[in-house]
């Protein structure tokens, strides 16, 4: 029987990597210090950005984050009017979230920053190594979803 080793542990490593990349992002941005945004709010910001007026569910989708944490964050990102709800013109049972002002603006400061770190963080792996991560969690995300 093959004896299990955490630290080997390929779900606990991604996910020591994700936090520490998150934590990066987060202190390299300033987004928490500066704008008082959560890793969470800060992804559902940029998604909702990117996609125009996603659906919460959208977000799911887009992001991979669980619909309780897309809820809170959105609960925070709304309060602080950095984003909005809108009923779906086609269905107006579907709210769809859009940007406010403010929103684009914190964006538009955060997310040169978080493409410098980002930088930053693949300047550790040859170009190859880069491309090859990139196409290897493609992979790993397929498999994931089945297919």
């Amino acid at each position: 029987m093959t004896r299990f080793r955490l630290a080997d542990f390929l779900p606990y490593q991604l996910s020591v990597a994700s936090n520490a990349v998150s934590r990066a992002v987060a202190v390299g941005t300033g987004y928490e210090s500066r704008f008082g945004l959560t890793a969470a709010e800060w992804r559902v910001l940029a998604a909702v950005t990117a996609a125009g007026q996603p659906t919460q569910v959208e977000l799911g989708e887009a992001t991979g984050m669980d619909k309780m944490t897309i809820s809170r964050a959105v609960a925070g990102l709304t309060t602080r009017r950095l984003i909005d709800r809108a009923r779906d013109t086609g269905d107006r049972r579907t709210l769809r979230l859009g940007a406010t002002a403010e929103g684009r603006r914190i964006h538009d400061i955060v997310a040169p920053e978080a493409l410098k770190v980002e930088q930053r963080l693949l300047a550790a792996l040859s170009p190859g190594e880069a491309e090859a991560l990139r196409v290897a969690l493609a992979h790993l995300l397929a498999a994931c979803r089945g297919k």
